[in-house]
């Protein structure tokens, strides 16, 4: 019976280890054992900070959103505000996006929220 060597698989695996370090600064990117904890750490921070990405990018539409409403003369909280009341269904990213690429239809927007706003 033929011995079952882990010559391949193993080799393979730190080939593996090895491409994922490419690019690292030092001995981290040739290195074995320094390879395994740079990747090891990278995943840990890549796997964080996907979730904060969503944070952050609500950030930047409430930012844009509030540049754009203080041109028509509210504030973003009320602007939020006044469209809940008025059962608009947009969410922050719709509205930011509407803002910079059509800022006659995000008029119109502002235009129904007023109108609450005033009744």
């Amino acid at each position: 019976m033929s011995r079952a060597k882990t010559r391949v698989p193993s080799r393979e695996r730190r080939k593996k280890i090895i491409k994922a370090a490419k690019g690292y600064y030092g001995r981290r990117k040739s290195n074995l054992r320094l390879a395994i904890e740079a990747t090891t750490h990278a995943g840990q921070y890549a796997y964080a900070h996907r979730r904060d990405k969503k944070g952050d990018f609500r950030s930047l539409w409430i930012t844009r959103l509030n540049a754009a409403v203080r041109e028509h003369g509210m504030k973003y909280s009320e602007f939020i505000h006044l469209l809940s009341v008025a059962n608009v269904n947009l969410n922050r990213k719709v509205l930011a996006d509407l803002a910079i690429t059509d800022p006659a239809a995000f008029a119109k927007v502002v235009e129904v929220v007023k109108g609450v706003k005033n009744s």
